[in-house]
C-alpha cells in the first residue's frame, strides 16, 4: 500500500482528519463499529516501522489488541495478529475467508508464535472477514 506523506507530516491528526485522508466508507464503518460493539477508543500512535510508517489507530480490550489500522489515502491496511490462542479456531472456519484472506494467512509466515495478518481492506467481503478475525480475537 502507498502511503501520502501527507498523513506522516501531520502532528498529531485528530479522528477526523484522518477519516478525511482515508475518505474510505469502509474505513468509517469499521471503527465505527468497533468503537460501538466493543466500547473502545482508539488509541493513535505513531509507527516508525519501515513496512507502515505513520500514524495509526489501535483498538484494544481488556488489555488485547483487536487490531491495529493504517489509513492510506483512500484506502487501509488492518493488522490482526493470529496466535496460538486463536489457531485452532482460525483454521476451523478458513475455507469460510474470502479467498484473499485465506491466502494471505496460509503464505503468512509465523513469527514470535504468531501470525501477522496486514489485510488490505477493498471491499466488503474483506470487511466482513476482519469482522470475524476480530471476534475471534476477542472470544480466545
Amino acid at each position: 500500500m502507498e502511503r501520502n506523506l501527507k498523513m506522516e507530516a501531520l502532528a498529531k491528526p485528530t479522528r477526523d482528519q484522518m477519516d478525511a485522508y482515508v475518505k474510505n466508507p469502509l474505513w468509517n464503518r469499521l471503527c465505527d463499529g468497533i468503537e460501538t460493539q466493543y466500547q473502545v477508543k482508539p488509541l493513535m500512535t505513531y509507527s516508525k516501522c519501515p513496512m507502515q510508517p505513520g500514524w495509526n489507530l489501535k483498538y484494544k480490550k481488556a488489555g488485547r489488541a483487536l487490531c491495529t489500522l493504517y489509513p492510506g489515502e483512500g484506502e487501509f491496511t488492518a493488522l490482526i495478529v493470529i496466535g496460538e490462542r486463536e489457531k485452532a479456531e482460525m483454521e476451523l472456519i478458513l475455507p469460510s475467508f474470502t479467498a484473499a484472506v485465506r491466502d494471505l494467512y496460509l503464505d503468512t509466515k509465523i513469527s514470535m508464535g504468531q501470525k501477522w495478518l496486514m489485510i488490505e481492506v477493498k471491499n466488503g467481503e474483506i470487511l466482513a472477514d476482519i469482522w470475524e478475525l476480530i471476534a475471534i480475537r476477542r472470544r480466545s
